[in-house]
């Protein structure tokens, strides 16, 4: 299976509906400026923000505006990685999870709406299933496939052995492991669900 591939406007189409019904709000980039402009637009100012490790948020620019600290919100990511006493560090991430908008990236969606999102320690998905008030998603448009058994298969064949590499040549010699993972149905409390997908290949 092509992994890389890029949906019909047809398949996007069906996919937005079915992420509204879901009681996700989906929004269309164009490319990985405009996603970086919705991600803005959705966010107010002064919220609290809390952010994972991402390839994709990379890719669009996101993490390099919040390494400027000229923007409008408060980061907790800025008091995690300057800590460095291991306790105090995991009692940030664990007050992360509350905060009013966490930006993650997604691992697979199927064509159905169903988002898949797997992790290692597992800290972000508990932002992710409940914590947070808010959440805003951002992928390229080629995590798209058909079911959930193509998305584990995504997950398995394609992301992980990217994804391991990725963390040998930051310095983590054991790589990395798939610990956990959640796939989100669909909201049924009063937040706001963002998703942006990209009509570009971004992230794994």
């Amino acid at each position: 299976m092509n992994y890389q591939a890029l949906p019909s406007r047809e398949t996007i189409d069906k996919l937005f509906e079915n992420l509204r019904q879901r009681n996700f709000i989906p929004h269309f980039a164009a490319s990985k400026e405009d996603a970086l402009a919705k991600v803005i637009s959705v966010i107010p100012a002064g919220s609290e923000i809390a952010t994972a490790s991402s390839v994709t948020l990379k890719q669009i620019g996101f993490l390099d505006l919040l390494n400027t600290r000229k923007h409008a919100w408060k980061n907790f990511r800025d008091n995690i990685f300057t800590e460095i006493d291991h306790l105090k560090k995991d009692e940030l991430r664990r007050e992360s999870v509350l905060a009013d908008y966490n930006i993650q990236s997604l691992h697979a969606i199927t064509e159905s709406g169903q988002l898949l999102i797997a992790s290692g320690m597992g800290n972000q998905l508990s932002a992710i299933a409940y914590a947070s008030r808010h959440l805003v998603f951002v992928a390229g448009l080629q995590k798209v496939v058909p079911n959930l058994d193509s998305a584990f298969e995504r997950l398995n064949e394609f992301v992980l052995p990217l994804e391991n590499e990725r963390m040998k040549r930051m310095g983590f010699k054991e790589g990395t492991t798939l610990g956990k993972y959640l796939v989100f149905e669909k909201e049924i409390r009063p937040r706001q669900i963002h998703i942006i997908l990209v009509d570009e290949v971004l992230g794994f």
